[in-house]
């Protein structure tokens, strides 16, 4: 059976089970979540006011346990089945007022708690701070990814014209396929994987405990990260399936490149460079005259040609453009300067396209031809943006 056929099916038993009316759960969902709440405590004593709030919305709203055999919990992640239950206040989209528009662009825009879109519509979410967001396929909405906090990270959905919905809840980390149509996490150091249809989770696969976490969906692969500053692997998407062999020098990855292959920061002899990575995560070409920077900022164009990233030019941090096309040769890789250090995602709405959020909180727009010819980003302020605010850049808005 194929993967498309898998979440095809999974959607169909999830709809006919909604349709045949209420079913026993496998698990008590009450207790698992109880139990999660007693662990995060011992280990996380200062969090402890905020988990007992979330435990009793948890337990008012209704909760379905992801992945693993029927008999027994396998994760304490669980998907929240009453929005209200969490999200403090939402309310639909108001009329568009130009005078308040953050920017004129195409991209849409998650600043203090709004959600702006290209056109103007704004969205008051109330779901806390996000730090990824990207929009669903065939204009389903968007799904929002939460900061980090002591109970974990959150995957929110929000429909267009609905309320904000959470899918997860207690993710150590999470990671969205660029298609927003496949998820995976990781919680108490297990990970999962599963399809997103129709703002529901389906055909979900438990895998084995690893100490690496999510950090990119490729196909039926996801890419893990073995520490902060460690190695890469993959853990092919089946049940069962086990993490492949580290890469321990490839240190950060940028997305698919040339003929398919990984952009990525490498250690070579002691240097941070560049490298095009063969399928096995190891370095078919290695550039170290451009000099990517270890925040891991930076993202390749949906071509595989461009890649943005932070670095060095002439001795100062900035935003650069790489051409990865012209790395086949001998002669330097064209580096130019894109424009101010990149504070957050970056975004390609197409290939001739990016945007992101300065170290200010600014947003900055280039194409690539302005690049070549010397016009590197200029950043346009954001209303709304203040000390301890961070616009986010909405991936998909193209």
């Amino acid at each position: 059976m194929t993967h498309d056929e898998e979440l095809e099916r999974a959607l169909r038993e999830t709809l006919s089970q909604q349709v045949a009316g209420s079913h026993r759960l496998p698990v008590d969902p009450a207790g698992l979540a109880l139990a999660r709440a007693r662990r995060t405590r011992r280990r996380r004593t200062v969090a402890g006011l905020t988990l007992a709030s979330m435990v009793t919305a948890l337990a008012a709203g209704g909760m379905t346990q992801l992945g693993g055999p029927a008999d027994r919990p396998t994760t304490p992640t669980v998907v929240l089945g009453d929005p209200r239950g969490v999200a403090t206040r939402s309310v639909g989209p108001v009329a568009p007022d130009p005078a308040d528009r953050p920017t004129d662009g195409d991209v849409d825009l998650v600043v203090a708690g709004v959600l702006v879109t290209a056109a103007g519509q704004r969205y008051e979410l109330g779901v806390g701070p996000v730090e990824r967001a990207q929009r669903l396929p065939d204009h389903g909405g968007w799904l929002l990814t939460g900061a980090v906090t002591a109970a974990g990270r959150t995957l929110w959905v929000v429909p267009s014209g609905g309320e904000p919905r959470a899918l997860l809840a207690g993710a150590e980390e999470i990671a969205l396929s660029p298609d927003s149509r496949q998820v995976a996490w990781r919680d108490d150091g297990r990970l999962f994987a599963a399809g997103i249809v129709a703002g529901q989770l389906v055909a979900s696969v438990t895998g084995p405990a690893v100490d690496a976490v999510p950090v990119r969906v490729v196909g039926d692969r996801v890419l893990l990260r073995t520490g902060a500053e460690g190695g890469h692997l993959w853990w092919g998407w089946t049940r069962g399936a086990l993490p492949g062999v580290v890469a321990p020098d490839v240190l950060t990855v940028y997305g698919a490149g040339p003929a398919g292959r990984l952009a990525a920061r490498v250690r070579a002899d002691g240097l941070s460079c560049l490298a095009l990575l063969d399928p096995d995560l190891t370095p078919a070409v290695t550039r170290c005259d451009a000099t990517p920077a270890t925040d891991g900022r930076g993202a390749v164009s949906p071509d595989g040609r461009w890649l943005l990233v932070n670095g060095r030019v002439a001795g100062s941090d900035r935003a650069v453009l790489v051409d990865l096309a012209a790395w086949g040769g001998t002669a330097p890789s064209p580096v130019r300067n894109a424009g101010p250090v990149i504070g957050g995602e970056v975004v390609w709405t197409d290939s001739q396209n990016a945007a992101y959020v300065d170290r200010a909180g600014a947003l900055a727009r280039l194409r690539p031809d302005g690049v070549l010819a010397g016009k590197p980003a200029v950043p346009t302020p954001l209303a709304g943006v203040g000390d301890g605010v961070r616009p986010v850049v909405v991936a998909g808005t193209g």
